[in-house]
Order: C-alpha cells, then sequence, then structure tokens
C-alpha cells in the first residue's frame, strides 16, 4: 500500500478542475458543470467499498430531490485500479448498472483530481458552488453504515443552504470510509 500526500483543498478555495472519462463514454469537465447548475456535489467513491455501497440510495435520492433546483452530483473513481480489477472501468459501468446510479460516474485512473482534492478515503463528498467554490467537504451522513440512524445529513444540509444563499452551518466534517490506496 502506498500512501501519497495530497493537496488538501479546503473550505473557501476553488475546487480542482478536471477532464475525466464517463461510463457513458464522454468526456466530463467541472468547468461545464459550474455553467449548468448552482451545486455540484463532488463524491469520490469506489465499486468495493462497503461505506459507499451503503450510501448508494441515500446519494440516488440526494440527486432525485435537488436536480429541478440547479443541482448535480458526480461520482468519481480515484482508486487504484493496478491489482484491483474490480475498480476498472468496465466494472463501474457494470457497477452503475446494478445499481441504477442517477448521477455521472466518472473514472479518475491517474488518480491526479483525486489526489488534487485531497481524498484520502472513500466516500468523501466536496459541494462546490457555481463559481468553483469548494463550501462543504466530509461525510454525507452521521451514519454511513445505517441509514436508519442518521441525525445529521450534513451534505443534505450543505445543499439546501448553498441553495438557498445561506451560510453553511457544519462546513467540514471528517470522512470515514475506506482509504484510498495510490499507485506506486
Amino acid at each position: 500500500m502506498n500512501i501519497l500526500d495530497t493537496i488538501d483543498t479546503s473550505i473557501g478555495s476553488y475546487a480542482p478542475d478536471f477532464e475525466l472519462p464517463g461510463i457513458d463514454r464522454r468526456v466530463h469537465h467541472l468547468s461545464r458543470y459550474l455553467n449548468k447548475y448552482q451545486a455540484i456535489a463532488v463524491i469520490f467513491m469506489g465499486n468495493k467499498c462497503p461505506y459507499v455501497k451503503g450510501y448508494l440510495d441515500r446519494l440516488k435520492h440526494l440527486q432525485t430531490e435537488f436536480a429541478a433546483l440547479g443541482f448535480t452530483l458526480i461520482g468519481v473513481n480515484g482508486s487504484n485500479v493496478l491489482g484491483r480489477p474490480m475498480e476498472s472501468f468496465e466494472n463501474m459501468r457494470i457497477f452503475a448498472f446494478k445499481h441504477r446510479l442517477n448521477f455521472p460516474y466518472l473514472w479518475d485512473s491517474t488518480q491526479d483530481v483525486t489526489c488534487s482534492f485531497g481524498a484520502k478515503t472513500t466516500p468523501i463528498a466536496f459541494l462546490v458552488d457555481q463559481n468553483g467554490v469548494v463550501r462543504y467537504k466530509g461525510l454525507i451522513d452521521d451514519s454511513p453504515k445505517d441509514c436508519k440512524s442518521v441525525r445529521i445529513n450534513y451534505l443534505r444540509n450543505a445543499v439546501v443552504s448553498l441553495l438557498a444563499g445561506k451560510e453553511i452551518v457544519s462546513k467540514e466534517t471528517k470522512p470515514m470510509g475506506t482509504p484510498l490506496i495510490w499507485r506506486d
């Protein structure tokens, strides 16, 4: 396992722009999303992460709930694919189809975008406003393993505040999940 120093994009700084292939076989640019949406949640995730699997229904619900209000969610897989075929691009497509993802799922094969954002675990959420500024980062909610035990919906609350033009109360939480393994 190779642990890599990441840049650690902070709250109030600009999100790193990216150009990544999606499972839809199109190239996705953060800058194009910024032109179209008021709020973009970039979720670093992996096919094999049990925390991600536990959050999938909640993420799909968030996308459905706020899509008409100028919000989109984007999944990014920045997992090391070497020696882990489950994280391959083809397996991402199978994963997305099986779980009926309703948001774009992008592949960061070089891990450059993942490193630039400062993602160290999956899942981790970065909420970006239409100017490209990171307004929230961290947990999706306070109960990664049990959706029935959720007390605080950190990401949802941040989205509601951002779309309403209000201050986000909890701007950063410590992510909990599967540590990313970096390429050598």
